[in-house]
């Protein structure tokens, strides 16, 4: 009976232990998608202040362009954003997150942004810097849509 006691008390434990690390990750999982639900804010408001908010202030955005290797610093990219207002189809664009990992200080995610004209998957390099998750680095694909024609 006693190592049966004993048993239960370790099993009982190590739930307890499996339990708080559970619920810790998905809190940070939480606090990781901060700085991605900011970036989505910026796309759909066209408030570069929301940019600002996602991204590290050094970092950059790696892709494809024509076939070849091209990056963007983040600077450049929220200078893009100069009028801060929503695009003229924002009611047509949808955009989400897909997917957040965590490790330790270290994370990605996933988003996806489906326009008229193009879907974009975009992967984001997350760090916890100074106790704020922030977006270090992206890198994108962009698939452009086959347009029907109006008449």
């Amino acid at each position: 009976m006693k190592k049966f006691t004993v048993l239960f008390v370790l099993v009982g434990i190590g739930s307890l232990v499996y339990g708080y690390n559970v619920w810790a990750d998905e809190k940070e999982k939480e606090l990781a998608r901060v700085p991605l639900e900011n970036y989505l804010k910026g796309h759909a408001t066209g408030n570069p202040e929301f940019m600002r908010k996602a991204f590290h202030t050094e970092g950059k955005l790696i892709f494809i362009r024509e076939g070849k290797y091209a990056t963007r610093t983040f600077e450049e990219y929220i200078a893009a954003m100069k009028d801060g207002k929503p695009a003229p189809d924002e009611a047509q664009r949808k955009r989400w997150i897909e997917s957040v990992e965590v490790s330790g200080n270290a994370g990605v995610g996933k988003i996806i942004l489906d326009y008229p004209t193009v879907k974009f998957v975009d992967y984001m390099t997350l760090l916890k810097i100074d106790g704020e998750w922030k977006i270090v680095n992206k890198s994108f694909s962009a698939e452009p849509k086959a347009q029907t024609k109006t008449e």
